[in-house]
């Protein structure tokens, strides 16, 4: 049986699961999935598709996106999301010629509905998010597919090998990977990426600048959160929490200047952990409801988006979230850029590489408690010292950003000088 035969039989036994959560959805982010949103007016010059999964992606993709409109500004930029908060975050950036728009569903009429209305010359697609009939329809019609940064955990290798011949229908669809380390490279080489395809590795989060937090906002904040006293827990997800309060309330009770401000990766969950804080006894203010902490307020919920920036520059030590529990831990490199220490759990899949280099020259320390944490909250000098490792690491790592070799790819396979010159067209 062909092996996309068998992926499509999957995807209709699976289309009840979503249809359902279509209808939750507004019109429309149901049309947008759908592929029937197209340009507003007639398009000025050619238009590239950039996917970008959620806010992580996004924003590693921000430089790339920005050169790109840069160098030719008649050029439409085409930026899809699975999550509300991703296209938010890309439509917060303001950017001119770039429109955000919820990802077409990977069934053949979405996508069909959805090139006839953009035309696209290339699809982009940033660090993961393979989807089969999205790949196999821009093939079809001779489109370039381009991955950059590109991630195969461990997991998800172990998940493509299950379906080698669908495996090898979606590498022989991409045109050109940059993977975002040599391990990727080598787990999308073994599931059959050509190795005339595969390109040296570009991690784009290394190339993305420190985000600049709004200065009135940072002026109003320092004076109550004092960066050596203030512990950032970053884009943590369900189930870590607890654990990480736990830690901080321990810690505070021993040196009760400590404070602490807990960004979510998903805002929605603010009155969750606010339930858990109140638990734990502690003060807190909800950035989500405009409260700014006191003078004697414990944490700050930073149950908001865009404000990463903000939070990294008030911070100095920072637990890297989706580590604690199996999500295979988000990027170090922004913390590392605002020089705040980095505390992380076990979960590292998704930036193996970098974490190794950052174990390796003792710039990153590992938690896997509450008590854990507590010890190390209490342990300035250790994590100041760890904090300037963590930066010049991360400095040492920039050569591979490499965006040249990218662009130069890009503007051969679209017939796009302009893309490859510095100074634009």
């Amino acid at each position: 049986m062909p092996a996309l035969f068998l992926y499509r039989i999957v995807l209709t036994l699976l289309s009840p699961f979503f249809a359902l959560h279509m209808l939750r959805a507004d019109q429309n982010t149901r049309r947008a999935r759908l592929g029937l949103v197209g340009p507003d007016g007639a398009t000025r010059g050619q238009v590239l598709w950039l996917h970008a999964a959620s806010n992580g992606e996004a924003t590693a993709a921000r430089g790339l996106i920005e050169t790109l409109v840069a160098r030719d500004p008649a050029l439409t930029l085409l930026v899809t999301c699975n999550s509300t908060t991703g296209r938010a975050l890309v439509e917060s950036w303001k950017l001119t010629g770039v429109t955000a728009l919820p990802a077409p569903l990977d069934y053949r009429l979405a996508l069909r509905s959805f090139l006839a209305n953009w035309t696209p010359e290339a699809l982009i697609i940033v660090e993961n998010e393979l989807w089969p009939n999205r790949i196999a329809a821009m093939a079809r019609r001779n489109r370039p597919v381009l991955v950059v940064s590109a991630r195969m955990s461990s997991g998800s290798a172990r998940m493509w090998s299950r379906f080698p011949g669908v495996a090898r229908r979606v590498m022989a669809g991409l045109t050109m990977v940059w993977p975002q380390s040599s391990a990727d490279g080598d787990r999308l080489g073994a599931l059959g990426l050509s190795p005339l395809r595969l390109s040296d590795p570009v991690n784009l989060k290394l190339g993305t600048a420190a985000m600049k937090p709004d200065a009135q906002a940072l002026a109003k904040l320092a004076g109550v959160l004092k960066r050596e006293n203030t512990f950032l827990a970053a884009s943590t997800h369900d189930g870590e929490d607890a654990p990480l309060i736990r830690g901080f309330a321990r810690a505070r009770a021993e040196d009760p200047s400590l404070k602490m401000i807990l960004a979510p990766r998903h805002p929605r969950r603010g009155a969750a952990i606010s339930a858990l804080l109140n638990r734990e006894g502690l003060s807190h203010a909800m950035r989500s409801a405009g409260q700014g902490p006191a003078p004697d307020t414990a944490v700050l919920l930073a149950d908001t988006l865009g404000e990463m920036g903000l939070w990294y520059s008030l911070a100095g030590v920072t637990f890297v979230g989706g580590s604690l529990v199996d999500k295979g831990g988000h990027t170090p490199v922004e913390p590392a850029q605002f020089g705040s220490a980095i505390l992380h759990g076990p979960h590292l899949d998704n930036f193996a590489e970098l974490y190794d280099r950052l174990q390796a020259d003792r710039a990153a320390t590992l938690v896997q408690s509450a008590d854990e944490l507590k010890t190390h909250l209490l342990n300035r000098r250790a994590l100041a010292v760890t904090a300037l490792r963590a930066q010049a690491a991360v400095d040492g790592l920039r050569g591979q950003l490499a965006l040249h070799p990218v662009l130069q790819e890009l503007a051969r396979l679209t017939g796009n000088p302009a893309l490859a010159q510095e100074n634009g067209g």
